[in-house]
């Protein structure tokens, strides 16, 4: 069967995850659905479920270093709005496979059972054990992962190398630059949800007075959004990701990029205003994103509150941001109410042996690509992960354009057929290499 055909099939299965529930049935179908496709997989390695989530395991009969480890999450988010194809009908046409989950993961998932599949079949003898992880409730930030973690710590399992979702393959990662990147994820945030909670008198709209519980809220958003608080501060990943964009920028900005680390007091103040994606790898984020008041139109509101959605960076971790948050809120009378909280993953340093290794295999395989160390601003299940890896790398070896990323959670998601069988061997290569 064709690999294209392959994905095609895995993309028919929908397995949208729901916060709150299990949709066991789902996930138990799609499951189905891989061992029918990768039978060497299913036959050859031992599978441990998580209600849902999967980990599977290569044994090596002769073992010459600690296991790795490579993860792509099975389920996706829901597929709204009018499509080109329907969302889950994994439509083949003009060299594209449409559908939801083609770039949001489950590419990435198919090339590495199909790359363990080929190797198995291959007679391939693995020289150390490769596990398959792939959780059902990452878009949900569900249990999947910390499940799978768990077992693996109980079980004493440390990896060498871990590589999950993250970056892919590129082109203008950052506006001018030329050429084509493949931007590798060492670095991610932490997130923390919060609730800020304005108090009042409540009564008739008809006679409001002043500082009544959501203008209050509305002058904390203000002052946030117009005197950011929170300092941006130029990391090593970041300084070294400029460094190799720099030389493809034409002008001052390329100058400017490629001797960042000269220029630190300037990018520091100016990235942040002209460049939010920049901005946010190297500073705390805060986005406001629920609220609630009273339910009638012509009364205020005892109480009303509004969330902030928090990604901290590791100079502002998440204890200093709820201290920093608190503080600008007393003077508006609002409580902040922590919600969750989760400190900034432990950097991979771009200098490390498995960083190195990353970089020679996308060399390897993608000869015209530049490797490029960056920041993830986004969140992924390897944030699980570094208690059985300090290797935890995240970049998807899939050549994507802009349409393509722009449509990751969005309306007529679709993969190129092409770059599916480089994925394939960029896997094969990467467990020949341990």
């Amino acid at each position: 069967m064709k690999y294209e055909e392959k994905l095609s099939q895995m993309i028919q299965c929908e397995t949208v995850s729901q916060v709150g529930k299990l949709n066991l049935e789902k996930f138990e179908g799609f499951q189905d659905k891989l061992k029918e496709l990768f039978p060497s997989v299913f036959k050859t390695c031992s599978l441990t479920l998580f209600d849902g989530s999967l980990l599977l395991c290569w044994k090596s009969k002769a073992p010459k270093g600690d296991p790795i480890i490579m993860m792509s999450h099975q389920d996706v988010v829901e597929a709204t709005g009018e499509w080109k194809y329907p969302p889950f009908s994994g439509q083949i046409a003009d060299g594209k496979i449409y559908g939801r989950g083609t770039v949001d993961t489950k590419g990435a998932l198919f090339c590495i059972f199909q790359a363990i599949d080929e190797l198995i079949s291959e007679g391939y003898v693995n020289n150390t054990d490769v596990y398959i992880a792939s959780s059902s409730t990452e878009e949900i930030s569900g249990p999947g992962g910390p499940a799978i973690v768990e077992y693996l710590k109980k079980n004493k399992v440390k990896a060498q190398f871990l590589i999950d979702e993250g970056g892919m393959i590129k082109s203008e990662p950052l506006k001018g630059a030329k050429g084509k990147f493949a931007m590798i994820g060492v670095l991610e945030k932490g997130t923390c949800n919060f609730k800020f909670v304005a108090k009042g008198q409540g009564g008739h709209a008809s006679a409001p007075g002043k500082a009544t519980p959501i203008p209050r809220l509305a002058a904390f958003i203000n002052e946030i959004e117009t005197k950011d608080p929170f300092e941006a501060k130029l990391n090593p990943t970041t300084l070294e990701m400029f460094k190799r964009l720099g030389p493809t920028i034409s002008g001052p900005l390329g100058f400017v990029l490629k001797h960042a680390n000269g220029f630190k007091p300037i990018l520091n103040k100016v990235l942040p205003k002209i460049n939010p994606l920049a901005g946010a790898m190297i500073k705390t984020t805060i986005a406001f994103t629920t609220c609630q008041g009273a339910n009638g139109l012509n009364v205020l509101p005892e109480t009303a509150y509004v969330t902030g959605n928090c990604r901290v960076i590791h100079h502002c971790d998440e204890n200093k941001t709820e201290e920093i948050l608190k503080e600008l809120a007393k003077p508006h009378d609002i409580e902040v109410v922590t919600l969750y909280k989760s400190s900034p993953c432990p950097v991979v340093d771009y200098k490390s042996s498995q960083f190195k290794l990353l970089e020679h295999t996308v060399k390897e395989v993608f000869p015209s690509v530049i490797p490029c160390p960056y920041a993830m601003t986004g969140g992924t299940d390897a944030r699980f992960y570094s208690e059985v890896s300090d290797a935890c790398l995240r970049f998807a070896p899939l050549e994507i354009n802009e349409q393509q990323y722009k449509s990751i959670h969005g309306i007529d998601e679709n993969i190129d057929i092409a770059p599916l069988a480089k994925g394939v061997e960029f896997y094969k290569l990467i467990v020949k290499a341990f």
